[in-house]
């Protein structure tokens, strides 16, 4: 009930602003005489409506991790574990050239972690109680390397960027088909638009928004390599390269890892070989991972 009030609220938060920014820029209706497309006035409206989405998702995204896996922030470490994982943050921080982000562990049994943040200077990372009790400390280390990485790297501003042009996009042409619809098959000649290009968008928004999110994952994928070189740089190769199989042994237990996370933590479930739902995964193979670290020169 509580996810749902907040995407409700987040929705409706997003309009009114987006509303502003439209009056602001004078930008009308995109539909003129006839009931013609206007077609600058369109992309602009989705510009600002599919960028103001994923930048808000992205502002909110720290405080949305903490509550939706229930991390617990270490403000003042009380066991000689939460020390080292403090003291082991700053240090590996301070490779990066990043601010020390905010340190956390989540409840889950198995063995994970991600990062998240608005800026690589106001950052998260967090780890699961699983992964501290089954992983010697420097297959941890090189955790928490990957999860700096992917801080220092700005993937998750780079990744707001690019879920925005994308929704921009998809916005945008999913109203081009719905116009199209709605004149051409149903012939609709009046000024303003019929239900059959509400409707028509709307399915063209579903169908084009699953289509392109392949192209955000292609990207995640791409930058989990990047991390994984950040880990083995910062934190040693072969401890990279041993937490990957620590991970890779720990597929078969139950995820704990809530779905709108994954694409921040350092594993996903596994898809064997190529297949239509391997375009959607996240995180490359863990077999890929460790084969690309060990053809790494370092």
């Amino acid at each position: 009930m509580f996810r749902i009030a907040l995407f409700l609220l987040t929705n409706l938060a997003i309009m009114v602003v987006a509303g502003i920014v439209l009056s602001v820029l004078g930008v009308g209706s995109s539909h003129g005489p006839g009931g013609q497309l206007n077609l600058m006035n369109l992309l602009i409206m989705c510009f600002v409506f599919g960028m103001l989405g994923s930048l808000f998702s992205l502002f909110i995204s720290k405080w949305m991790a903490k509550r939706s896996t229930r991390t617990q922030v270490i403000e003042t470490p009380r066991t000689e574990e939460e020390r080292w994982l403090m003291s082991t943050v700053q240090e590996l921080s301070a490779k990066a050239g990043i601010k020390m982000p905010e340190v956390g562990i989540f409840p889950s049994y198995q063995s994970n972690a991600f990062a998240t943040g608005w800026n690589k200077n106001a950052a998260l990372v967090a780890v699961s109680a699983g992964l501290l009790q089954r992983m010697s400390r420097d297959e941890v280390k090189a955790v928490l390397a990957h999860e700096i990485g992917h801080v220092a790297n700005g993937d998750m501003v780079t990744l707001a960027l690019i879920q925005g042009v994308v929704n921009t996009f998809v916005m945008f042409f999913s109203r081009i088909i719905g116009n199209f619809v709605d004149r051409v098959v149903f012939k609709n000649d009046s000024d303003r638009p019929g239900i059959a290009y509400l409707v028509t968008s709307i399915v063209a928004d579903i169908v084009l928004g699953i289509l392109a999110s392949t192209i955000v994952m292609w990207f995640s994928r791409r930058r989990e390599y990047r991390a994984d070189e950040a880990g083995a740089t910062f934190a040693g190769k072969q401890s990279m390269i041993n937490a990957l199989r620590r991970l890779q042994a720990e597929h078969e237990m139950p995820d704990q890892m809530p779905a709108e996370m994954t694409a921040m933590a350092i594993t996903q479930g596994k898809v064997e070989g190529f297949s239509v739902a391997s375009l959607f995964m996240s995180h490359p193979p863990l077999e890929k991972r460790i084969e690309a670290l060990q053809n790494m020169q370092i």
